[in-house]
């Protein structure tokens, strides 16, 4: 049975009613508290929040579902169970969408809500519980990385790995993922962290320049060299040289880094001194290395001084909730920089964000977050909010929704193009039980079957679903 603890917010304006609910949960061991309109719930819920609310939807002053929609809006993770005669169509898809945990019709079992009470609150603890073990155990950022995923787990090992051998370490990955942070982060791991982290981007200096800029020149080396200039590699001498989208060198400079490599001297241009440095070096790409060798456009005797540790950065993509976790960062950190403040997305808009394929990345996400800060007066962000081309998606999901959602009977063969055109017609009235079924399993085909994808189009949890179609089997 629930823990004595637990507090449980009934909302019900007709008192011979809610004793009755009272006289059900007695032997619960639960705590029920009693509002009876819309402005005593809500003073109760700023005062302290309850583990549970039982919500009956008609309020003397005003609607329950604005009270639901209160709840939501806020990122309020309290199980509402809603409590309700009205078995209408609009009022059953929109308690869903807005989170309600389930629905007890009236008249009231006693039986009925003394399993959906135990059931809510199991289920909310067990949830509590389970995320704390995965936050003891994973960690939610790492040096300027944020990402608790499994496969963000990885790259924080094998960086804390890499970090104190000397040996080159190959970042691979997508453009946006995070490759100089992932540099820097071995750099401050390793016992270098004390001494210089030289960025150099191979493919942002020209190509007449990349020479000099690696390795310095002395004065009148060339054609505007008024002075002498120390390259990269000296200004990272004992600390990190990080080399980025390394396969954009060309061949003949390929040439002169495998020397240093091997050699560990550096020779400025237009100088006949060699000097030596110790420098470690981490590279990056974009690109699959290997191809690029395959293809004649990078050395291969280059590829294997260089690809010694390899740490490969997932795209965004793949990172499941780090998406989230990532935008409410992004999002608050630049609100605060606009005067804003912001309490998060709604379950729509995060499922928009969580559909969408981020092509470029982390940077990517991190440019819409600060466009929206801008833009935004502040708050809970709705999907429509989001900015291009996420509204686009959103758009998209709305039409689809709006087909999803078509309950009336479809047009007859022979009925004619007139009659497609009319007034949709109004369904034969069905029990709650029978609509809710329905929009789960339209739910569930237009997801191919895929219950997690069903359950964020709804806005439930996944186990919501898997719980209820266990009742059907049983049926």
């Amino acid at each position: 049975m629930a823990d004595l603890q637990h507090r449980v917010l009934l909302i019900e304006d007709t008192e011979s009613l809610a004793r009755v609910y009272q006289a059900y949960l007695k032997e619960s061991s639960v705590r029920v508290e009693h509002a009876t309109t819309f402005a005593q719930a809500k003073e109760s819920l700023i005062r302290q929040l309850p583990s549970l609310v039982l919500l009956d939807l008609h309020l003397p002053d005003q609607d329950g579902i604005d009270l639901l929609r209160m709840l939501h809006n806020s990122g309020c993770t309290v199980p509402v169970i809603v409590i309700t005669a009205n078995s209408s169509v609009e009022t059953a898809v929109e308690a869903m969408r807005l989170g309600a945990y389930d629905f007890v019709t009236k008249p009231v079992e006693a039986r009925r809500l003394q399993v959906t009470v135990h059931n809510a609150l199991n289920y909310y603890a067990l949830n509590r519980l389970v995320d704390q073990l995965e936050n003891r155990q994973a960690r939610a950022s790492f040096h300027q990385f944020v990402g608790a995923s499994t496969s963000m787990q990885a790259v924080y090992q094998m960086i804390e790995r890499s970090a104190r051998s000397r040996a080159t370490v190959f970042v691979l990955g997508e453009s946006g993922t995070g490759k100089e942070l992932c540099a820097e982060a071995l750099h401050q791991e390793s016992a270098r962290k004390d001494a210089p982290f030289i960025p150099l981007n191979c493919a942002a200096i020209p190509k007449e320049l990349v020479e000099s800029e690696l390795f310095g020149h002395v004065k009148g080396a060339f054609t505007g060299a008024q002075k002498e200039r120390q390259g990269a590699v000296m200004a990272a001498n004992g600390g990190t040289l990080f080399l980025d989208e390394i396969c954009e060198m060309e061949q003949d400079l390929q040439a002169k880094l495998l020397r240093f490599l091997q050699t560990s001297t550096i020779q400025p241009v237009g100088s006949d001194e060699r000097i030596k440095v110790d420098v470690r070096i981490v590279c990056a790409s974009n690109r699959d290395p290997w191809k690029e060798v395959e293809e004649g456009r990078f050395r291969e005797d280059l590829y294997y001084r260089l690809h010694v540790l390899p740490i490969h950065l997932p795209p965004l993509r793949q990172r499941g909730d780090d998406i989230l976790l990532l935008a409410k960062r992004f999002l608050q950190s630049y609100g605060a920089e606009e005067g804003k403040r912001f309490v998060g997305f709604s379950r729509q808009a995060e499922w928009i964000m969580s559909k969408f394929g981020w092509p470029g990345n982390v940077r990517q996400l991190q440019n819409l977050m600060r466009q929206l800060a801008v833009m935004h007066p502040g708050g809970k962000v709705a999907s429509e909010d989001l900015p291009p081309p996420l509204n686009q998606l959103a758009c998209e999901e709305g039409s689809e929704g709006a087909a999803q959602f078509q309950w009336a009977r479809p047009a007859q063969q022979g009925e004619g193009a007139q009659a497609a055109e009319t007034a949709v017609e109004i369904p034969e009235p069905q029990s709650l039980a029978d609509i809710e079924r329905q929009a789960i399993e339209e739910a569930i085909e237009r997801c191919n079957g895929n219950i997690t994808q069903a359950a964020n189009l709804l806005e439930v949890s996944p186990s919501t679903i898997y719980r209820k179609m266990q009742v059907w089997q049983q049926v």
